[in-house]
């Protein structure tokens, strides 16, 4: 059936379909989800142009559903904008506005600008419309044989959800994405402990398929794939806990670059994203006194092994 598509498809249960992206589905792509019940419904657009088109003239979509707001999600969802479009309930108003969107992932005017034209004139990505539905945590999405259940999975962003199709077993975990680098939460609404324990909720259900947004699939047991993703959160800590021999501030720690070594291309997102990843790491380690702020900075918590 998709044979003239230029990348993988892989079949998850009879109608169902992981589609990979270029770029081995990495940032500003991801793989989408097609499901062809007594509708065709895609999860997430965020595929090149040329496999959207090709997949919607073999089998016409009706209905895009999104599991978050991240651009590589909502990217070329404009090529649906005459279908029925659903968004989770906890996606903000911020959505129609590439503006409003870039303050809210970057978290200053100045930068917000920079992002809009970044994303917005770089990658293409046009302000939604309102949705025509919201769904919610646990509500299910029923077509033909296929019951889609959403998952509130918030850490990596407020409005992060997973679904889990029951008859097939198949969960679908996002941005929960086993990446080398580990767990992404280097903006304002990030949350180290939400993301903690959203994997941990959606480790435990009864899956015999994980699919993540920018791998292919893994039939099995998958437990060694979430705990080393969850010990991303652990890798991230104990590099910033190395540069404290001495005193650090943020934009010091930001300027040694501990989490992203300084690979990232584009320097003022790597500096924006890092900077929130360390300030979170810092105030989950301050809570838990494994580091000491000082006038000079913040420092390891020595008296933690004093005996």
């Amino acid at each position: 059936m998709f044979s003239q598509l230029k990348h993988k498809v892989y079949t998850l249960s009879d109608n169902f379909f992981c589609l990979t992206a270029p770029n081995k589905s990495r940032f500003p792509f991801c793989n989408g989800f097609l499901l062809m019940g007594n509708e065709t419904i895609l999860i997430d657009t965020g595929l090149d142009k040329d496999t959207l088109l090709a997949v919607d003239k073999i089998k016409r979509i009706d209905t895009v559903i999104f599991t978050h707001s991240h651009p590589d999600h909502i990217l070329n969802w404009h090529l649906f904008k005459d279908r029925q479009i659903w968004m989770p309930e906890e996606t903000p108003p911020a959505i129609t506005d590439l503006h409003q969107l870039g303050f809210r992932f970057m978290g200053t005017e100045e930068k917000a600008i920079y992002w809009a034209r970044l994303i917005g004139d770089g990658l293409g990505l046009k302000p939604f419309r309102e949705p025509d539905m919201r769904f919610k945590d646990k509500d299910i999405i029923e077509s033909g044989p296929f019951r889609l259940k959403a998952i509130h999975a918030p850490g990596h962003l407020s409005d992060h959800y997973c679904f889990f199709e029951e008859n097939s077993q198949t969960l679908i975990t996002g941005d929960i994405d086993f990446s080398g680098f580990g767990p992404f939460y280097g903006q304002p609404e990030c949350n180290i402990k939400l993301f903690r324990e959203s994997i941990k909720k959606v480790m435990a259900l009864p899956y015999n398929q994980v699919c993540a947004s920018h791998r292919s699939p893994f039939k099995g047991n998958a437990t060694g794939l979430f705990e080393t993703f969850l010990n991303g959160f652990e890798r991230h800590s104990q590099a910033i806990l190395d540069l404290l021999d001495a005193p650090q501030t943020v934009p010091g720690l930001v300027q040694k670059s501990p989490i992203y070594k300084d690979m990232m291309p584009d320097k003022r997102l790597q500096e924006t994203f890092e900077s929130g990843m360390i300030s979170k790491n810092i105030a989950l380690m301050l809570e838990t006194g494994r580091v000491l702020e000082t006038d000079a900075g913040f420092i390891i918590n020595d008296t933690r092994f004093a005996t």
